[in-house]
This record gives structure tokens, sequence and C-alpha cells, in this order.
């Protein structure tokens, strides 16, 4: 299925994603009131106060109207849940204070480093591991930039950068382009990724000049999705797929198994058959990082492994997406077993 000859990709401009942007601030009586729920029974007006409340208008219109139990108003909605103490669960799940080797900047792994490029986020996932990070910590000055391009210039191992934030594509086609040319100059690396949660969330991000910003970069470009459920992908996600594709760039998808939302293997494999209609390959399904506020979100293991086994019978085994959880220490993610 060419993509491209299905879905005529449309102009957008930079001020129709950013006035988009602009207005996911909200409470959770706006968000009920929008979708048809007056009320919800998992909900406290405490919640909001951990974690902010943003959900991107695309988004929202892909919430079934009237239905408490919608997969995508439960990533997002704010729940009582989230002020309940856990013991295993921190607001630095991966210890990624342990990794941060310069001002925005964190080693985890050997031959990648991460980028923070920003803290925010046009969504603001319940389960996000990064819902109470220190971004305060993290902002970056001129010179904090030019500090971090020199430390992955001397160290020769390194050969991928991965932007990462809150979201990269939250950042204005200015201030991205600049970043993604001056990683674009540095010659030991081979690969820039970019990880974004708004292209099933607000899709018209991708607009002309950010596409005529990309086609310059002569580095080998990887976008990696972030989408849960099917019911996410919608022909603007489609139109927003079919730009990148334009440019020949890898695009894969991850997800965070759920519980409620895509723990059911019918419903992870459908979500890996439409991505791979609209042309993304299935990369990672993750187990949930253990972050403060987002326990109702876990499932135990065996149940892990059992949704895992049926859905490796649903499916070619190149749709299967890994099986992964990230442990703090470890050299690389590691496949749940």
């Amino acid at each position: 299925m060419n993509l491209s000859n299905v879905i005529t990709v449309k102009p957008v401009s930079e001020a129709d994603w950013k006035a988009i942007l602009g207005n996911s601030r909200m409470t959770t009586e706006q968000l009920l009131n929008s979708v048809g729920l007056g009320t919800h029974p998992l909900t406290n007006s405490q919640a909001e106060k951990l974690f902010e409340l943003r959900v991107p208008g695309p988004y929202l219109d892909k919430i079934e109207y009237g239905n408490p139990e919608d997969p995508l108003l439960l990533q997002v909605l704010p729940q009582a849940a989230e002020l309940l103490k856990h013991e295993d669960y921190s607001d630095d799940p991966l210890a990624e204070a342990d990794a941060t080797a310069n001002t925005g900047l964190l080693h985890k792994y050997k031959s990648r480093v991460l980028l923070i490029t920003t803290q925010s986020c046009a969504i603001h996932c319940r389960y996000c591991f990064r819902r109470n990070f220190p971004y305060e910590q993290h902002r970056q000055s001129t010179q904090d930039w030019q500090q971090a391009f020199d430390y992955i210039k001397q160290d020769q191992d390194v050969n991928e950068v991965i932007l990462s934030g809150g979201d990269p594509l939250t950042l204005n086609n200015d201030y991205l382009l600049k970043l993604l040319i001056e990683l674009d100059q540095l010659p030991n690396i081979k690969r820039i990724r970019i990880h974004s949660r708004l292209i099933s969330s607000l899709p018209q991000r991708i607009d002309g000049d950010l596409i005529d910003g990309l086609s310059k970069l002569s580095k080998k470009l990887i976008v990696v999705m972030h989408c849960n459920h099917s019911n996410e992908l919608d022909d603007d996600v489609g139109r927003a797929i079919a730009a990148l594709k334009t440019l020949d760039i890898t695009l894969l998808n991850q997800s965070v198994l759920l519980k409620g939302i895509n723990d059911d293997a019918r419903v992870l494999a459908k979500l890996s058959e439409k991505l791979f209609d609209y042309g993304v390959m299935p990369y990672y399904l993750f187990t949930l990082d253990k972050v403060s506020g987002a326990a109702h979100f876990d499932l135990p293991a065996k149940e892990i492994r059992n949704i895992y086994q049926s859905l490796l019978g649903k499916l070619p085994g190149f749709l299967v997406p890994k099986l992964m959880s990230e442990i703090p220490g470890k050299k690389s993610k590691v496949p749940f077993i």
C-alpha cells in the first residue's frame, strides 16, 4: 500500500500547529466536558496538580464521545490513583540523573547520546517516565549547546544523537533546524534520531518548512513515533507520515504496554498492521517505567508474557515489536523474558 497515492499531503503552516499547541492546556473538567462526560469515576481534582493536563485538539477529536473507557482518554485522564504512593516507583525511574554528562545531554549507552531539547510537549501522557523530570536543570544556553557538541565530537564511540524532551517537535522550525544542522556537521555522527509523540497527537506539526529543512541534512534521519493504539492513527497522521517518507526517513514506532489501554494481543496486532499500512515499522513495545503516579498502568509479569505470546501468534515476525524494558545501569534496553 503506497500511502502517498491514497492520502494527499496538505500544506500546513507553522502558525497552524502553533495555534493548536497553544490551546492544549485544559482542566479535567474541560477534558471531560469536551468528550461528553460530565464526570468520571476515576478522576480526582488533585491529580492534575501533580502533572499539568495537556491534550491537543487533533488527539481530543479521536476520543470516542461519551465513552469513559476510551483508550485514548485513559492515556491523558488525571486519575485518583496517581496520588497513591508505591514503594517501587520513583520520580527518576531510569536513574537519568546518573547518566547526565552535560546540561541537556544524557549518555546512557556507549554509541549514542540523548539531548533534552525542551521540556515542552503537546500532550501529557499520564504514564510519562519524565513527568517528574527536573527540566529546570537542563535548560540550555548557547554555551551549553556548544559544550554538548564538543562532548559529542570528543567521544569517537558516539555515532548517533537522539533528540528527545519533552518533545523536540514542539520547537519552532528555526531553532530545531539550527540544532539539526549543527549535529549534521559533526564528523563522527552517522545518524540523527528524533523521538516524537506529536506525529500521532498533533500531526499538523509536520509542516512544509520543516520538510524543506530536513531535506537539506546529509546524515541519515530516523523518526520514532510514539503511538499506543490504532485509534490514534487517522488520515491527518497519514499525511504527516507521507510527508516524512518523501525524504526517505526511516519511520519506527514504539509503544508502552498499558493496563486498560492496549493490554490485549488483538489490540496490539491491529496497531502493528495499521502502522505498517501507513509505512511505519513497529519497533519497541516497552513495559511500564516505574514512575511515581503511574502504577495503575502496570501489569503483572505473567500477564505481559501471555499477551506477547499471543501477539506472536497473530503477526508475521517483522510486524512484532520487540518487548523490552529499560533498566538503570544496563548497557542497552533489555528484552523482557
